[in-house]
């Protein structure tokens, strides 16, 4: 994508940002594609050990431009602690739980965390939620009870990785940003190593399966992939407004759909696509109306 696309007129940086936004989301879904495709023959440490090796090479020319300091002056030591632990939590917990769960149906319940954040923002941000966001807050956990159906009389483990998994994801996405401040590359350096840590402790109790170059290079892309699509996602925001990309992100469950079905044979049932509907319309009015109160100033 040319870097001066934004100078051709807002009309078209806001048709870039939206593709960038499209792309964002059909790259993280064939990287979760490809990680359930992997998980069945390897263990969750040793994804997680190779996915965050690679991402820290792509990483090291940004650390070696932005130099040592800020990552020893990086604020709030403890919340990016806690930041670092939720997140390494989420992603092996969503691992895990595609090895139980329907490809589609693990992503749905991943994207129901932008209801979490607003259900523990008045606590954690010190928010203030209205009514209107509220009844959001309550149709879309009508909307994950449905998605889960008969589950929750015999939670699977898989989709106990899954809803907690999910909380965890919000808690990041909370954590994150209380920590706004922070430059990006530290985050996603202690993000990284901080993965790794814990795919190593894994290692040690969950052992190493055989790994050929092939192997390595598919699990290493796991974190190429993450990193590009990151990447697109931030060029998105700058290229247009949140408030027109952002609803973009909902794609991913529809890529999700597609993939699932092509290469794992997954079809979504009634019940599932019902939540996921009532998930979506949920997410998309909380993310609104915070963007329309945001504009009048009102937080």
């Amino acid at each position: 994508m040319n870097p001066d696309t934004r100078h051709a007129g807002p009309a078209a940086a806001t048709t870039a940002g939206i593709v960038m936004m499209l792309l964002a989301m059909l790259i993280f879904a064939a990287n979760d594609t490809l990680a359930k495709w992997l998980i069945g023959s390897f263990y969750v440490g040793q994804i997680l050990v190779l996915r965050s090796v690679a991402g820290l090479v792509v990483l090291s020319p940004f650390l070696v431009r932005l130099g040592p300091a800020p990552l020893r002056r990086a604020p709030r030591p403890w919340l990016q602690l806690t930041r670092v632990a939720l997140s390494t939590l989420e992603v092996a917990l969503f691992f895990r739980a595609l090895l139980d769960l329907p490809l589609a149906d693990t992503i749905a319940i991943y994207m129901a965390a932008p209801i979490y954040v607003t259900a523990v923002s008045p606590f954690l941000l010190k928010e203030r939620v209205g009514w209107r966001r509220w009844t959001a807050v309550g149709v879309g956990f009508c909307g994950v009870l449905l998605a889960l159906g008969p589950g929750l009389a015999a939670p699977s483990v898989g989709m106990a990785c899954a809803v907690v998994g999910s909380f965890a994801y919000a808690l990041y996405l909370v954590t994150t940003r209380l920590l706004a401040g922070t430059h990006n590359t530290v985050l996603a350096f202690n993000q990284l190593t901080a993965a790794l840590v814990f795919g190593l402790v894994l290692v040690a109790f969950q052992g190493w399966a055989h790994t050929d170059a092939t192997d390595a290079l598919l699990l290493a892309s796991l974190g190429v992939g993450s990193l590009a699509g990151n990447l697109c996602v931030n060029r998105s925001l700058r290229l247009a407004p949140a408030s027109v990309v952002v609803p973009y992100q909902y794609t991913l469950i529809a890529w999700g759909l597609i993939l699932g079905a092509i290469v794992f044979g997954e079809v979504m049932d009634t019940r599932m696509l019902v939540g996921t509907a009532i998930i979506i319309g949920a997410g998309l009015f909380i993310f609104l109306r915070e963007q329309q109160l945001r504009r009048r100033g009102v937080r």
